[in-house]
């Protein structure tokens, strides 16, 4: 008999919607030839729960909570956005204490988010013990978290006009511990990572072109990765941002390799700018008063904010009630995630995990 009448020159396999990689329900439908993939379909919704249409049945006060709900793993950042664009429909300006505390905090959010992305994007290519050094440093910003906010992830601690507490003594006992370790930490592993192996992984493939970050409206270190200088922190800067003294680390190819720097830099440049605002940090209130029912006067407003995944935009249509009349978020996972169907063709089954774990996706955030 002819077997190779009877042997298949391409066929389709299932990435998902449960695979560990994927962190979450996300399938990606790749028809392969053999180990080589020819073209793939990004398939998403498992997890949509139609929360900006949700919206429009809850009170602005009641949707601050959900907002932690989007990116979970820096929820402070999306809080930020939220409560920043009912502040900029309000009027409300927050006094200089609690803008320093909000920097701190979405800072401390931001290392934490890439902390976690580092930790499990290298347990995907198999490196086991970067994973738990990584997930030390994450556990100790959670317990500073806990400590002023009472949860250690949805903390719902942003508040029109300021944050719902002040950040106590022990917190700044257990920052200056923290900032005192983070520095040698991220040296140690990023000399432990970059072995042979890991490189091989991650260096020339999943190359994303400057092009193709503005057709894609591609965002924080994805596009950075490639070298397009944009942050909104300092390109739109908003809050106290313009006062502290900070780089935009950038990549020069766009591969896999070039994201994973971007992000290991990011953190150093947020302990950068914690220790600035530490150290200038202003006595006084850490809240403006606020109305109790907060209605927003009729129109449409816009803020954004950088988060740990890029930009995101908070779009609200005010008809004057206590309800938005329309509630839209531009996430950057959504967008970023955009790419990777033109990214994986011409790849092994095995660059697909290095590929999306670049990319840094948070589920429920696209999926909303």
């Amino acid at each position: 008999m002819d077997t190779e009448k009877h042997i298949l020159k391409d066929f389709y396999v299932n990435m998902g919607p449960q695979h560990p990689s994927t962190h979450g329900v996300l399938r990606i439908v790749l028809k392969v030839e053999g180990e080589k993939v020819i073209s793939s379909e990004t398939v998403l919704g498992y997890a949509h729960r139609g929360v900006e249409k949700m919206a429009e049945s809850k009170t602005y006060v009641q949707m601050m909570p959900v907002m932690d709900r989007f990116d979970y793993v820096s929820s402070m950042l999306f809080e930020w956005g939220y409560v920043g664009c009912m502040e900029k429909a309000l009027g409300i300006t927050p006094p200089e204490r609690a803008e320093y505390i909000r920097v701190i905090m979405a800072e401390l959010n931001r290392i934490g988010s890439h902390l976690l992305w580092a930790g499990a994007f290298l347990l995907d290519l198999g490196a086991f013990t970067p994973f738990l050094w990584l997930f030390d440093a994450r556990e100790r910003i959670l317990d500073m978290f806990e400590e002023v906010t009472g949860q250690r992830m949805t903390n719902n601690y942003f508040k029109v006009g300021g944050v719902a507490d002040d950040l106590t003594p022990e917190f700044f006992k257990m920052l200056d511990e923290f900032l005192k370790m983070i520095r040698g930490r991220m040296a140690e592993t990023e000399t432990l990572i970059e072995s042979i192996i890991f490189l091989e992984r991650v260096k020339d493939i999943g190359f994303i072109s400057k092009e193709d970050v503005i057709n894609y409206s591609l965002t924080g270190p994805v596009a950075r990765g490639s070298g397009v200088n944009y942050d909104i922190r300092k390109n739109e800067p908003y809050s106290i941002y313009h006062k502290f003294d900070f780089e935009i680390p950038l990549g020069e190819k766009g591969d896999c390799y070039d994201r994973y720097k971007v992000r290991m830099k990011e953190v150093i440049q947020s302990v950068r700018i914690i220790e600035q605002a530490v150290a200038s940090i202003p006595e006084g209130p850490y809240a403006e008063k606020a109305p109790k029912i907060i209605k927003l006067p009729e129109g449409e407003y816009y803020f954004a904010v950088e988060t740990s995944r890029g930009l995101l935009g908070v779009y609200l249509v005010s008809d004057g009630t206590s309800n938005p009349y329309r509630f839209k978020l531009r996430d950057p996972a959504f967008s970023n995630l955009s790419i990777l169907d033109t990214l994986l063709p011409g790849n092994k089954i095995s660059d697909v995990v290095a590929i999306l774990g670049s990319i840094d996706v948070v589920i429920p955030e696209i999926d909303r």
